[in-house]
């Protein structure tokens, strides 16, 4: 994407709408929060982690065999 296309991707959504994505999104994140266990959102996050060095493990290998051909 270009530096000049920056500036008109963001503006075909009035501040004032965006700000209510925001608040809304915020709502929901607290209410999703609030039906969930405690600790949910940890374990969520350190099971994404822990996917993603799964994943980034796969490529190395990947990557080295590639190499070693």
């Amino acid at each position: 994407m270009t530096e000049q296309s920056e500036p008109t991707r963001r503006k075909w959504m009035p501040d004032e709408a965006r700000e209510h994505l925001k608040a809304a999104a915020e709502a929901n994140r607290k209410a999703f929060d609030s039906l969930m266990p405690p600790g949910f959102r940890e374990n969520r996050r350190e099971a994404r982690r822990q996917m993603l060095l799964a994943a980034r493990s796969l490529v190395d290998r990947a990557l080295k065999r590639m190499e070693e051909r």
